[in-house]
């Protein structure tokens, strides 16, 4: 979407909604992954490696943990273990329905 806002301009408005994206994802940890990929079709892992690509075409380099990291707000494992719950069968049900429509 073109502006008439400098650029720098909208990157930093750009860069306070995805801080303000990664916030709220961190104020509602009860909502899995597994109901973002069904609801919206993202997760956090998507960010994450989102996060990776855009780094790449700027040439530089972010490893995929260290994305994850800055998304989740600690390690991942840690976060998988304090928060991520076993997926119901409803859940994998729709995230398989959804991949394959």
């Amino acid at each position: 979407m073109k502006t008439d806002r400098p650029e720098p301009t909208e990157e930093a408005i750009e860069a306070a909604v995805f801080r303000r994206l990664l916030e709220h994802l961190d104020e509602n940890k009860a909502v899995q992954n597994i109901d973002l990929m069904n609801l919206a079709g993202f997760c956090r892992n998507c960010l994450s490696k989102w996060y990776v690509a855009a780094a790449e075409e700027r040439g530089v380099a972010v490893d995929y943990e260290a994305a994850r990291e800055r998304v989740y707000g600690i390690p991942y494992g840690e976060w998988k273990s304090r928060y991520q719950a076993e997926a119901t069968a409803e859940q994998v049900a729709a995230f398989e329905g959804a991949r394959k429509g």
